[in-house]
């Protein structure tokens, strides 16, 4: 197969930017010279591109580009983590956060601390601890003598994932993972608040400025202004490094709409905490103490509990925005589930393990985290397909399936990081696929069906160019979805839109 590659690609007088073997007699199918013609693309001189293509029933390889080199799949390591997930901790798992209490509550006094306790739920909302809060309140809690304890040790204490860039760590997509947390939003974007920004009155007035949800555990410093109706927007909203004081300058022009940004938490079991209080308090619970962080001691008696959606649930979240939080999450929560390690060590152990049991050969591959946010992670196309391959032999594939990104559906939680590409196209609501993108590495793998009913597995990994090769990985997938081998169609273009596509995934416009 690869010597048909080569083949082809004399032919075509091209130059594919990856070594390939000397041209033998093997011939080369036409899906085979289809997909060799749209991998000759200028884009990959001096790149790296992988793809492989395979029967989803039998497994059979029907394609195989470099299938076999390690590469940087960015959130396509998700696919490890989410399939991992649903196995280790299953689809019916649910996390849980517990209000505790060592002291006894007497008429309406509790005469000691009052801990919150996370179990790592990453789906936590304000309401979430405003329940909490009632249940505390219909037991009868009227005043906390004591101080309200953060407990989040049910995971380790290493806030970000090997490799993470200092210069992400204010923007949501890299937000510290803690065992207690909160989101701002039905996106659950975990350890996050909303900085909410309105012009002033008039131009030159300084910006208003609101946190969802409200809390005292960011400081917000404002200088912006408001410019003149119809000037440019240079709003920047950033968090200072080692503090939770979030910088607001720039400016907003006079009469503009709302400007919502993401901002990541310093230390999130405290925001949680200071959530909960403000809850309290709007119950009519007074705490006379401070906020601190500590464990639970042994023998707590519960008195309230929040339990989050199922793991099976949350994979639509997760896969469908690529959510970087929920992968880390989950990979400490099978690290405590299963090893009694809330620890990305322990936890990346389970989904290898579990890569391995599908048929992956671990030994060629690497996984720092299970975001793929990490640069140090390696696998290969041949791995990926394997679990793809593997995953459809569970009892909860179906739901993991509906889950990933659906081309070209224009619902957000449907089409997810898909919603806008292939559109028109024999992939619309046919190609299931998880996306992934950093600087310099694309990726898609999923499942497609041909249009001869044939169902395939893919996955497709670029990495180290200079011009994003994503139409090439859209022509691809159009390709798949509309193949015959009866009546093979029209090659399909790889030439970049005139109004491009989000090359982010994590583009909150997008």
């Amino acid at each position: 197969m690869i010597a048909a590659i080569a083949a082809v690609a004399a032919v075509a007088g091209g130059a594919i930017g990856q070594s390939v073997a000397a041209p033998t007699a093997v011939s080369s199918t036409a899906l085979q010279q289809r997909l060799d013609g749209l991998l000759n693309d200028s884009r990959y001189d001096g790149s790296q591109v992988a793809l492989v293509v395979r029967d989803a029933t039998t497994g059979e390889t029907l394609y195989d580009r470099n299938g076999g080199e390690r590469l940087l799949p960015a959130s396509n390591t998700k696919l490890f983590t989410s399939t991992a997930a649903m196995h280790t901790l299953g689809p019916s798992y649910r996390f849980h956060t517990d209000v505790l209490a060592t002291a006894p509550v007497r008429g309406g006094k509790l005469r000691g601390d009052l801990y919150l306790k996370g179990y790592g739920d990453p789906t936590a909302l304000e309401s979430d601890y405003i329940g909490l809060a009632k249940q505390l309140k219909a037991a009868g809690v009227r005043r906390v003598d004591g101080n309200l304890i953060a407990d989040d040790t049910y995971f380790d204490h290493v806030r970000l994932g090997d490799t993470w860039s200092w210069d992400d760590e204010t923007y949501y997509y890299s937000a510290q993972i803690s065992a207690l947390t909160l989101a701002p939003n039905t996106d659950y974007d975990s350890g996050t608040a909303i900085v909410e920004s309105r012009p002033g009155a008039a131009a030159g007035a300084p910006l208003k400025l609101n946190l969802v949800p409200a809390n005292g555990a960011l400081k917000l410093v404002n200088t912006a202004k408001t410019g003149a109706a119809g000037s440019s927007n240079t709003l920047t909203v950033e968090r200072d490094h080692g503090t939770n004081v979030v910088r607001v300058s720039g400016s907003m022009p006079l009469g503009a709409s709302v400007d919502q940004e993401w901002v990541t938490v310093w230390e999130p079991e405290l925001y949680a905490a200071d959530v909960f209080r403000r809850a309290l308090a709007a119950q009519g619970i007074s705490v006379s103490g401070q906020i601190r962080n500590a464990g639970t001691p042994a023998g707590a008696t519960r008195l309230a509990r929040d339990e989050s959606m199922t793991v099976g649930e949350l994979m639509t979240p997760f896969l469908k925005l690529s959510n970087n939080m929920h992968a880390e999450t989950l990979v400490k929560a099978m690290g405590a589930v299963a090893e009694a390690d809330g620890s990305w060590p322990a936890g990346l152990d389970v989904v290898t393990n579990y890569a391995k049991s599908l048929g992956v050969d671990t030994s060629r591959i690497r996984l720092s985290d299970g975001s793929g946010l990490s640069r140090k992670v390696n696998v290969t196309a041949d791995s990926i397909t394997d679990v793809l391959i593997g995953a459809r032999k569970e009892s909860w594939w179906k739901q993991w399936y509906d889950a990933l990104p659906i081309a070209g559906n224009p619902e957000r939680m449907v089409g997810g990081s898909l919603r806008s590409r292939m559109l028109n196209t024999p992939a619309v609501n046919n190609l299931h696929a998880k996306t992934g993108s950093l600087t310099g590495a694309t990726s898609l793998s999923g499942y497609v069906s041909t249009k001869d009913g044939r169902k395939l597995v893919f996955s497709m990994i670029s990495n180290n160019y200079l011009d994003s090769p994503r139409s090439v990985e859209d022509a691809v997938g159009i390709t798949l979805a509309s193949w015959s081998d009866q009546a093979p169609p029209a090659a399909v273009s790889t030439l970049k839109k005139s109004a491009p596509d989000c090359e982010s995934e994590w583009d909150k416009a997008c």
